[in-house]
């Protein structure tokens, strides 16, 4: 299985970081703990961050574009 093929899995994975309120509010505000713990903390460890950055292309404490309508 090649490494960027992406999996209804990794969707769903993608999907719980979408919902999680720090993730949420990290790329909502882009500052304070929040942002600090995913930017720092979280991305490397969380596997539902992983799945986001994998899903969308971004890293799961960038800010979402109002125009995207994928988050």
């Amino acid at each position: 299985m090649n490494e960027t093929e992406i999996t209804d899995r990794d969707r769903a994975m993608a999907q719980r970081c979408v919902e999680c309120p720090v993730c949420t509010r990290a790329r909502r505000n882009q500052r304070g703990v929040a942002f600090w713990f995913v930017k720092h903390v979280e991305g490397g460890v969380c596997p539902f961050c992983q799945a986001y950055e994998k899903v969308y292309g971004r890293k799961p404490h960038e800010p979402v574009d109002s125009h995207d309508t994928t988050a």
